[in-house]
């Protein structure tokens, strides 16, 4: 099992960045697919950006392509997204969430993932 912990949210002004933080305790964080899912109000949570266990193969939605970064660092057991270039419509509860798999694929889905963070709000106002 891993239990999973977000950190580094808060209010931004439009065009401002962020770097969410999510820290794994629990062995074995490599074997896991990282991924970052948000859900706004009265919204379905909605996928992000995901990372495969090495950490060489990202996917993003459209609408945070170009501007989100995620990444990884398995010594230190933390999986990060980076948000630049922020707009009020990125308003949400981000989500970090973990999937244990030998799949070397990006997980995009929420049913891929069996473990979720309590969420952590980001605000930005325009």
């Amino acid at each position: 099992q891993v239990q999973l912990v977000e950190s580094g949210g808060g209010l931004v002004q439009a065009g401002g960045s962020l770097r969410l933080s999510c820290a794994a305790s629990g062995r074995s964080f490599s074997s896991y697919r990282m991924g970052w899912f948000r859900q706004g109000p009265g919204t379905e949570r909605e996928f992000v950006a995901g990372i495969n266990r090495s950490g060489g193969r990202t996917y993003y939605a459209d609408s945070v392509k170009g501007r989100f970064a995620i990444s990884r660092d398995n010594a230190k057991n933390t999986v990060f997204l980076q948000m630049n270039s922020l707009k009020p419509e990125d308003t949400a509860v981000y989500y970090c969430a973990a999937d244990w798999s030998v799949n070397s694929a990006v997980a995009a889905r929420p049913g891929e993932y069996g473990y979720w963070g309590q969420g952590i709000q980001v605000t930005v106002s325009s």
